[in-house]
Formats: C-alpha cells, sequence, structure tokens
C-alpha cells in the first residue's frame, strides 16, 4: 500500500508539470522515476519511451501505467495512471476558467510566449538524454539518421518509420 502511494505521488507531482506534451515532460519523468526514485534503469527508461511512443495514447499517461504495472502489478498501473492524470484534471477546469476570464489579458500572453521556448528546451534536453543512450554506435547512428530523413523528406506514417527502423535494426546489427 504504501508503494501505491508513493507511486501516485510522485505521478501526481510529475502530472502537475506536465506542460507541453509527453516529450517535454520526459525529463521530469526520467528525473523522478530513474534518478530520484531509482525505479527503473535508464536503459529500462529507454525502451520505456519506445514502447510508449508505440502505443495509442499520451507518452505521460503510457510511461505512468506501464512503470506503476511493472512496480506492483494492476493496482501500480492504476496508482501511476490516477497520478499523472489527476493534477491535470483540476488544472484544465482552473485553466479553462481563468484563460476564458483573461483572454485578453497582455500579461497572460506574455506568459504564453515565455512557455512555448521553454516546452522546446524540455523536449531538446529529452531528445538528448535518450540520444546518448541510444545511439551508441555507428550502426545506430545509422537508424537514427534514416529515421530522421524519413520523418522530414516523405510522408510516411510513423508507425511505417517505425517498422521500417525495426526491419533496419534487425538487419544492420545481424549482418553488419
Amino acid at each position: 500500500m504504501r508503494m501505491l502511494i508513493e507511486m501516485f505521488y510522485t505521478f501526481a507531482k510529475i502530472g502537475a508539470f506536465n506542460f507541453g506534451g509527453g516529450y517535454a515532460i520526459l525529463p521530469l519523468i526520467e528525473k523522478e522515476i530513474v534518478i530520484n526514485n531509482g525505479w527503473i534503469g535508464h536503459q529500462d527508461f529507454i525502451d520505456l519511451v519506445a514502447l510508449s511512443q508505440m502505443t495509442p495514447g499520451p507518452i505521460s499517461i503510457n510511461s505512468a501505467t506501464f512503470i506503476g504495472y511493472k512496480l506492483a502489478g494492476f493496482w501500480g498501473a492504476a496508482a501511476g495512471t490516477l497520478g499523472i492524470v489527476f493534477p491535470a484534471f483540476f488544472i484544465v477546469i482552473f485553466a479553462a476558467t481563468t484563460i476564458r476570464k483573461y483572454r485578453d489579458s497582455r500579461l497572460l500572453g506574455c506568459a504564453f510566449l515565455g512557455i512555448r521556448p521553454a516546452v522546446i528546451g524540455l523536449i531538446t534536453a529529452a531528445t538528448l538524454s535518450v540520444g546518448r543512450a541510444s545511439i551508441t554506435d555507428g550502426k545506430s547512428f545509422l537508424i537514427a539518421g534514416l529515421t530522421a530523413v524519413m520523418v522530414f523528406k516523405t510522408k510516411l506514417n510513423p508507425v511505417i518509420i517505425i517498422l521500417i527502423s525495426g526491419a533496419l535494426g534487425g538487419i544492420i546489427f545481424n549482418v553488419l
């Protein structure tokens, strides 16, 4: 029971600062789950990010559910999921009424102008953290590069790109 409460509290802290979507929150998830609590290792975190990206739904909720399930089964998944969603529920209600009331406020507009680049910074930090652990040699660099080219130069569905990258990994790491 103590673990479930701790998990709910930890994910509620993460959920309270989930601005900018899942990628922006990855550094906080990593800090809380890997560094502060040691619930999973860094490599497991990288795998979790990959799995969370491939499954439908927000990455933060998927992460909370997967980590919770790994640590404490069904009730852990429930505690993690509720923890990450609980603050957002109240924040959205508060934000909706506040933004509607002050939507013409210059101060609110300026605050949003400050939040946007901060979110980009958080996404960049997450990219670098995951990249350092995932791109470990020339082969993984080649797959990352080819994937980036596919994303920017084609209109392929991300699921197709992931499948192609998996096939490339199977070929490159087995043959080369």
